[in-house]
């Protein structure tokens, strides 16, 4: 298939996309080059966009950072915090891992198939693996390397996640603070003892080794594509250098990092099967002024439009669980079911 942009350099034809090597490890600049990115799929883009960030914590779109990282360490360690555009939990990066994101317009997107490419990128290196949960990829030994995270419209789809090579365990335990009601849901005791290094199966496997993999299981599946530089596609008109700058100021705002956390009135938190909610509500004779809701759910959609549905509505679990009831998504169902459960 051939894909075309018109670009500031003039119409170009690339076959079957292309495939980015970034070269910044901010984290702020790197997820505002994958958002141009997705933004460009719309338009018919096809890419794979592979990039590191160091000694970073990532939380999903919906997430309480107060809540999911301990951000003071954090950043009296010199780390970063920032916060992508899909859904899901927090993770840790630093350079012993390796971060992968295909964007593609939604007639070419296959969630099983790109998958299906950083499995194969795995097996290649001797290591067993396979696609278990929500979101995880695993060893055949059940531990965990990697976790996915997606983001769809219309138009355009992306699907991103993280490759743990020779990543700091350590930190990663430290800086990350998952309730404990989310690691007993998941039968485990501590956040380390849920993944593993890749390079423990081998010496062999190392970021480098890894990115060739990947490289090389792409194009075995897609056919031969264009390889750029981080440097190259930002001068290249692909995507528009002024909208990544502008994304990039946005991913190191305090108001887009932290949220308007704040002082609630009253906090209301459940897990489902799905993932875990939290509502954060401020009250003004009995009708809800002010709602955020935080989740470590995947649907990044959904848990902006079930605080937009709370704000306004009574304090009544009845006027709370009618409310929520009416967006159209089973989580919501089950959101609303326990809102209409409590006892207030």
């Amino acid at each position: 298939m051939m894909n075309m942009y018109n670009t500031a350099m003039g119409t170009e034809l690339i076959k079957h996309g292309i495939i980015v090597q970034g070269s910044s490890t901010e984290p702020w600049l790197n997820l505002a080059i994958e958002e141009a990115l997705y933004n460009a799929a719309s338009k018919g883009l096809c890419a794979l966009y592979l990039w590191q960030n160091e000694n970073t914590v990532v939380i999903g779109r919906n997430q309480n950072a107060w809540r999911e990282c301990r951000t003071e360490l954090l950043h009296s360690e010199g780390g970063k915090l920032a916060r992508r555009t899909t859904g899901g939990g927090a993770v840790y990066h630093d350079l012993g891992n390796l971060n992968f994101s295909f964007v593609r317009p939604m007639g070419e997107y296959d969630s099983k198939r790109q998958t299906g490419v950083i499995l194969s990128a795995v097996r290649s290196l001797g290591v067993g693996a396979e696609f278990t949960g929500r979101n995880d990829l695993v060893t055949l030994n059940g531990e965990k390397f990697s976790g996915n995270a997606y983001r769809k419209s219309a138009a355009a789809g992306l699907q991103h996640g993280t490759l743990l090579v020779d990543v700091d365990m350590g930190k990663l335990s430290r800086y990350l603070a998952p309730s404990k009601e989310k690691l007993s849901s998941k039968g485990v005791k501590s956040v380390r003892s849920r993944v593993c290094n890749l390079s423990s199966y081998g010496a062999h496997i190392t970021v480098a080794s890894l990115k060739q993999a990947v490289i090389g299981a792409y194009t075995g599946e897609y056919g031969e594509a264009r390889q750029l530089t981080e440097q190259e596609l930002l001068s290249s008109g692909i995507i528009d250098s002024c909208e990544v700058a502008r994304l990039r100021e946005r991913n190191a705002s305090f108001e887009w990092l932290m949220g308007r956390a704040g002082d609630f009135d009253v906090r209301l938190e459940r897990r489902f099967d799905w993932g875990g909610v939290e509502l954060a509500l401020t009250l003004e004779h009995g009708i809800i002024k002010r709602a955020l809701c935080y989740s470590d759910g995947m649907d990044e959609a959904l848990f902006p439009m079930v605080a937009q549905a709370l704000s306004g509505a009574e304090f009544t679990p009845r006027r709370m669980g009618e409310t929520v009831l009416s967006i159209d998504s089973p989580c919501a169902g089950d959101i609303a079911r326990w809102l209409l459960s409590l006892s207030i």
